[in-house]
C-alpha cells in the first residue's frame, strides 16, 4: 500500500507532531510513504529514512489566491508522478490543495480537521469551501464532538473520532520523587494565551514556592518577555525555548497548565497525562481539554482567558499534599491508556484503508 501524507511543515506544533508519527508508524510496517511538505523548517520533527520526502516550494509564498494556485498546480502534479493509494492531510489550506489536487483520481482521500472551526475557518470564504469541499473527502477525521457538530449532516456521515496518539516514551517515563514547578509547551503564539498564564502566576506568586516554567518559541517571545520583566518576576517566570526533551521536563514538574484560547485535542496535555502528570486547562473550543479531563475530575478546568480562576487553580494544585498529588496522578495516567499509539494507529489503519495482506 502507497500512502502520500501532506502538510504545510513539519516544525513545532501538535499536528505536525501526529502525522509525523503516523508516517513512521506505516513505515515501520513497510508501507510505502510519501510525506509532501509545503516549504521545509529549520527544525523539523524526524521521519524514518525510508519516507520518500518532497517539499513543494522552498519557501511561503504571499498572496492567498497565488500560493493556492500554485501549490494545488505542484501537489497534483506529485500526486500524478506517486500514484499513492491514500492521500491524508491535516489543517485548513492543506485540506482544501488536497481536494483539490485529487479531483478525478482515483485515491481515497483522508482529510482531519485539527483545531476549533470557528478559528481554522475564521472567514466567510474558508467556511464555505470547508463546508463544501469537504464533501469530496471519502473520510473527515474528527477530534471532538463540538468539532464534528459544527460540518452539515453530510459530511458528519462520513466521519470518523480518533483521538491523538501519544509516544510511547511518555508512558514510559517515571515522574521523579522530588517535583517542583508549573510547566507549559508550546508555541508562543496569540492561540496558547501565555500572556493570561504570566498574569495569572504573578497573582500567587507570593503565595507558591513553585516557579513558571514556559517552553516554546514563536512572534510572541519578546512581548511575554517584557511584561515579565514589568511584573518583577525575572526570577519566577522562565522562557527557555523550545526543546526535543519534554518528557524530561516534565518528569521533574509538579504540574502541567495549559492557558489556550482554543484547541483541537492538545498533545500537550495529553502527553503530560500519559506521565501521570497532574494538569490545569482552561476550557477552551472546541472541547478538547473538557473531554480529556471529564473522566477525571473538572475541579482544575477554568474558564478561557480568566486569570483569576487559573490564579485559584494553580494556587491550589501547588499547595496539595505529596499524598493528595500522587492521588491525582495516579488517576491521570490510568484515564490516559486510550491514547497510546498503538490503539490509535489501529484506528487509522482502518479509515486509510490499509489491509494486513498487502
Amino acid at each position: 500500500m502507497k500512502l502520500l501524507f501532506y502538510l504545510n511543515t513539519i516544525g513545532q506544533g501538535g499536528a505536525e507532531r501526529v502525522m509525523v508519527n503516523l508516517a513512521n508508524n506505516c513505515a515501520c510496517l513497510e508501507d510505502d510513504c510519501v510525506f509532501v511538505t509545503t516549504f521545509p523548517e529549520g527544525w523539523e520533527y524526524s521521519l524514518l529514512s525510508n519516507i520518500k520526502r518532497v517539499n513543494l516550494t522552498k519557501k511561503r509564498i504571499d498572496g492567498f489566491i497565488t500560493r493556492n494556485f500554485y501549490l494545488v498546480k505542484e501537489l497534483r502534479n506529485v500526486i500524478k508522478r506517486e500514484k499513492p493509494d491514500t492521500v491524508v492531510s491535516f489543517m485548513a489550506e492543506p485540506n482544501f490543495r488536497i481536494l483539490l489536487a485529487t479531483i478525478g483520481m482515483q485515491c481515497r482521500k483522508i482529510i482531519s480537521v485539527r483545531n476549533d472551526p470557528d478559528k481554522e475557518y475564521p472567514s466567510i470564504i474558508f467556511k464555505i469551501l470547508a463546508k463544501t469541499l469537504y464533501c469530496l473527502a471519502d473520510c473527515v477525521v474528527f477530534q471532538t464532538k463540538d468539532a464534528k457538530s459544527w460540518f452539515p449532516k453530510f459530511i458528519q456521515k462520513k466521519s470518523c473520532m480518533i483521538m491523538n496518539q501519544v509516544d510511547d516514551v511518555f508512558f514510559n517515563t517515571s515522574l521523579a520523587e522530588n517535583r517542583c514547578n508549573i510547566v507549559t509547551t508550546g508555541r508562543l503564539v496569540p492561540q496558547k494565551n501565555h500572556k493570561m498564564l504570566i498574569e495569572a502566576f504573578a497573582k500567587v506568586s507570593n503565595e507558591i514556592e513553585d516557579n513558571l516554567y514556559i517552553y516554546g518559541e514563536g512572534e510572541l517571545r519578546v512581548e511575554l518577555e517584557l511584561l515579565v520583566e514589568r511584573l518583577g518576576l525575572q526570577n519566577r517566570v522562565f522562557l527557555p525555548g523550545a526543546t526535543k526533551n519534554v518528557p524530561e521536563i516534565l518528569s521533574k514538574a509538579k504540574a502541567f497548565v495549559l492557558s489556550s484560547d482554543y484547541e483541537g485535542m492538545p498533545n500537550a496535555l495529553l502527553e503530560a497525562m500519559a506521565m501521570g502528570l497532574p494538569c490545569i486547562s482552561t476550557d477552551c473550543p472546541c472541547g478538547g481539554p473538557r473531554e480529556i479531563l471529564t473522566d477525571i475530575g473538572t475541579e482544575y478546568l477554568v474558564s478561557v482567558g480568566d486569570a483569576d480562576e487559573m490564579a485559584a487553580a494553580i494556587k491550589k494544585m501547588c499547595n496539595l499534599d505529596s499524598h493528595r498529588l500522587d492521588e491525582i496522578s495516579q488517576n491521570v495516567k490510568k484515564h490516559s491508556q486510550r491514547y497510546k499509539g498503538e490503539s490509535v494507529f489501529k484506528e487509522w489503519q482502518q479509515v486509510t484503508g490499509y489491509n494486513n495482506e498487502d
